[in-house]
């Protein structure tokens, strides 16, 4: 998933320790194709980052922590930074 467009940033949200955070870019393909949402973690302490969410059909991003490793991006939770969430394969 990381050679994934980068796409137009979004929006972006930190882990309530500050050791992740979540930044979503929305991409389009064209006209042929639909928006897709793309999500980016960042590892903070260490300055990489790797795709961890991709979704096609959105537009928008709600992301919301609920502890210091789980996070809900438009209704997927993940258990970062291990889970990842791409809808050609789930």
């Amino acid at each position: 998933m990381n050679r994934l467009t980068k796409g137009d940033y979004l929006t972006e949200k930190k882990s309530p320790n500050g050791n992740y955070t979540i930044k979503a870019y929305v991409t389009s393909g064209g006209a042929t194709t639909g928006y897709a949402v793309r999500g980016e973690l960042v590892f903070n302490k260490e300055k990489e980052s790797k795709t961890v969410y991709w979704n096609y059909r959105e537009s928008a991003a709600d992301i919301e922590w609920i502890d210091n490793d789980t996070v809900v991006i438009n209704g997927h939770t993940l258990n970062i930074p291990d889970d990842k969430f791409d809808f050609r394969h789930n």
